[in-house]
């Protein structure tokens, strides 16, 4: 179904693979890649030489595009950079920061460069700092979200009202029906996150994957917020951290209690009781583990069968 998005990455559907921090590793991209859609892998929990040997392995499994996510906040941005360009990556999928630090840098090497938002404001920065598409992720989402709570319904379309180029709808998105939705209000593609944690190809550890099928509505809530906010499954460590606002706690007594490699040890490791847990409020619908081509056919079945709905209504 060929539109904007489909054309600029050169894809058969238009549905882009979240790239999730400790979940999307280079088998997730490749299958998801393979499957008709934009894999993208998630260099947020990867030192450079790590990213490094993920894009290789990328490269020989799939001959599709395939991207990198980068959340630009951390210190070795430049090396994660000159590691795109030397191995020949061309799409980019930038947040956590300003989009004018590396669009142009970006696009100079022939590289793509989508940034993701979570408002109205941010969207029309990334459109004056001349990135390609943007990715509008609503307060549904799973992992870091924006401060503002703004829905994925309301969302997508104030996005569309006042941008020009393509945009990517994301957040609460894991069906083929959310995907028509989504584009039905303005979005000429979707992002998916969650759906594709649970997948045989994703790199989180089976306890997280199997606590993502088991969630039901309500068993995600989104805190932290004086630091970044965060949606994640009610667990132990998130009861500490309610426990702890209790006493009306500084940003550094929420910094102790976080401390370091939180969300490795639950996605990645599989702790779930210390672990920081994070998904999407989608994840009331998943209900099974499956192979990422199954997902891409069941969510374009499902997406194909509800627009031949749509004139009943």
């Amino acid at each position: 179904m060929p539109n904007k998005i489909t054309e600029l990455f050169h894809i058969k559907y238009p549905i882009i693979q979240a790239g999730m921090i400790w979940n999307s590793g280079w088998r997730l991209a490749s299958a998801a890649s393979n499957a008709g859609i934009l894999g993208l892998i998630g260099a947020g929990s990867m030192y450079p030489d790590v990213l490094r040997e993920h894009i290789q392995k990328c490269k020989k499994a799939t001959d599709k595009p395939f991207g990198v996510n980068v959340p630009m906040l951390y210190p070795n941005i430049q090396d994660i950079m000159d590691i795109i360009v030397e191995e020949g990556v061309k799409i980019v999928f930038t947040s956590a920061g300003n989009p004018k630090t590396w669009t142009s840098w970006l696009q100079d090497r022939g590289i793509i460069v989508v940034h993701v938002v979570s408002s109205v404001k941010f969207a029309l920065k990334a459109q004056d700092a001349g990135v390609d598409a943007v990715v509008a992720e609503g307060f549904e989402a799973g992992g870091h979200n924006g401060r503002d709570e703004t829905t994925t319904l309301t969302l997508i379309p104030m996005v569309k009202e006042q941008i020009d180029i393509p945009l990517i709808a994301a957040g609460g998105i894991a069906t083929g029906k959310s995907m028509l939705a989504a584009m039905v209000l303005g979005a000429d593609a979707v992002q998916v996150g969650s759906r594709f944690v649970a997948s045989e190809e994703s790199s989180a550890h089976q306890n997280f994957k199997q606590v993502v099928v088991d969630a039901k509505e309500g068993d995600t809530q989104l805190t932290l917020k004086e630091l970044a906010p965060v949606r994640l499954i009610k667990n132990k460590f998130y009861n500490d951290i309610q426990e702890l606002y209790k006493t009306a706690p500084t940003p550094e007594e929420l910094k102790q209690l976080l401390g370091r490699a939180r969300a490795k040890r639950g996605m990645f490791e599989g702790d779930l009781d210390e672990g920081e847990l994070e998904i999407g409020q989608i994840s009331g619908l998943i209900h099974d583990i499956k192979p990422v081509a199954q997902i891409v056919t069941d969510m374009m079945s499902e997406f194909e069968t509800a627009k031949k709905e749509v004139p009943k209504l």
